[in-house]
């Protein structure tokens, strides 16, 4: 009898926004705009940086709003293509700045009408279920802000393309 194979858990979100594809892929994808939404609400993205191009390394601190604690994260830009796909690594950073156990984030942006974006973020490479479900609320709360924030009109739609 062969051993069934073990799967890490992933986690799949699928959010219909009420903007033009490209809107949502420069809300994403230009750091600029990203400081506006980016992050849960109790710990918003407070730094963002990086070279934007495959091969490329991005980085990003989040902020608790309760105890002022930073969270750093990062990857490798994997796949890139405007406006219709990003693939990039994912990992938490340690006290010494170090990545700790990373994983794969793919963000599809779905022309649903001239005024309607399906994004789905798929996530893999989880350690537990636990972990899973932690970045299942942390995504949640982020893809809220950023319904909020292309809800006010002030996305610009020059950026990173």
């Amino acid at each position: 009898m062969v051993a069934p194979l073990e799967t890490k858990p992933e986690l799949v979100i699928e959010r219909v926004f009420d903007a033009p594809r490209q809107l949502v892929w420069h809300a994403w994808t230009d750091p600029q705009q990203m400081l506006k939404w980016g992050g849960p609400r109790s710990h918003p993205i407070v730094h963002g940086e990086g070279e934007f191009k495959v091969g490329g390394e991005w980085r990003a601190c989040l902020r608790s709003v309760e105890t002022g604690e930073d969270l750093w994260q990062g990857g490798v830009y994997r796949e890139i293509k405007p406006p219709e796909k990003l693939v990039h690594t994912f990992h938490w950073e340690d006290d010494d700045g170090k990545p700790e156990n990373e994983m794969l984030l793919e963000l599809t942006f779905e022309e649903q009408s001239p005024k309607k974006t399906k994004l789905t973020l798929k996530q893999t490479e989880f350690r537990s279920v636990e972990q899973r479900d932690g970045h299942r609320g942390g995504w949640s709360s982020a893809l809220d802000r950023l319904e909020e924030f292309l809800a006010t009109g002030k996305v610009i739609s020059e950026g990173k393309a």
